[in-house]
């Protein structure tokens, strides 16, 4: 069983910035995707930023040039980090990982999230 734990979020102020942390624990053998995603208040979910099979990352257009997403496997750790950010960026986000466990059998886990609100 894989555990994350998303942290970081809070309050900033349009133009600001926030580094989202995922920090994740458990029997982990390969990781072949990992998402941010994000959802609004009464809006579904969506993908920001992604890292596939460890290195090629895609973006949300909403998102590119201001977003970015990272890893440090040394942590078992994935950022995201949030430039320029915009009220529209306000929302709830959720780190989701799908990968292989020790036991060779897939696992598709998500934080709990963590709330962002750009406001002034």
């Amino acid at each position: 069983q894989v555990q994350l734990v998303e942290s970081g979020g809070g309050l900033a102020q349009p133009g600001g910035s926030l580094r989202l942390t995922c920090a994740a624990s458990g029997s982990i053998d390969s990781i072949n995707a990992i998402n941010w995603y994000r959802q609004a208040s009464g809006k579904e979910r969506e993908m920001v930023a992604q890292i596939i099979s460890g290195a090629s990352t895609n973006y949300a257009d909403s998102v590119k040039g201001r977003f970015t997403i990272s890893r440090d496997n040394a942590k078992n750790a994935v950022y995201l980090q949030m430039n320029s950010l915009k009220p529209e960026d306000t929302a709830v986000y959720y780190c989701n990982v799908l990968g292989y466990g020790r036991n060779l059998r897939p696992f598709d886990s998500w934080g709990q999230g963590t709330r962002v609100t750009v406001s002034s």
